[in-house]
């Protein structure tokens, strides 16, 4: 007869067999040759463990640097997975809800947030949103923020930290949830 503890303990497994078969693991990674001098960074068992706090941490992490403007987002994500040692893969994967379709609309969130914040009364007065080409993107976007000047840099970490503390949340209480979920509709009568 199953106890409770090995019935839970195979659906973590379940869970993490199924990410697993989808997500690169430390093995395919070692193989990419420009990776070579860093490789010794990336051994941690959590860069590439699926359970629930490296995963939430990933997925936290992916949030919070989805915010970072321009293209450092992954960049940062990669290194702060390293460096806390969460789920790298997730990270990485999590930072792409950020998109040419929700940056603008995040990034205007992040502006009320900051007026808000700061109290200011008036009338928002965004800029408008400048044309964006294929060869030069980045300054124009660079020069439009600078343009939401001071609710936008107080506005940018409260919502780039509001969003990674809700994911880390929720992915804990969802994996929570569905394998306690699974265990009890397995659990005989």
């Amino acid at each position: 007869m199953c106890s409770v503890t090995d019935t839970y303990t195979g659906y973590n497994r379940a869970m993490r067999k199924f990410f697993r078969s989808r997500l690169p693991n430390s093995d395919s990674i070692k193989k990419i040759r420009w990776l070579q001098p860093v490789e010794h960074w990336l051994r941690h068992p959590n860069l590439w463990h699926l359970h629930r706090r490296s995963v939430a941490g990933g997925v936290a992490l992916g949030l919070f640097c989805g915010l970072i403007p321009g293209p450092l987002q992954m960049l940062a994500a990669a290194l702060l997975a390293v460096w806390l040692r969460v789920n790298l893969p997730v990270a990485l994967f999590t930072t792409l809800y950020t998109n040419p379709f929700t940056i603008v609309p995040l990034y205007l969130f992040a502006y009320e947030i900051g007026v808000s914040v700061l109290g200011e009364t008036d009338e928002m007065v965004v800029r408008d949103f400048p044309e964006l080409h294929l060869h030069d993107w980045f300054d124009p976007l660079w020069n439009w923020l600078l343009s939401l000047g001071k609710p936008i840099l107080i506005g940018l970490p409260i919502l780039a930290v509001s969003l990674a503390l809700i994911g880390y949340v929720l992915v804990r209480l969802g994996w929570r949830a569905v394998v306690v979920w699974k265990w009890r509709s397995r659990k005989p009568h």
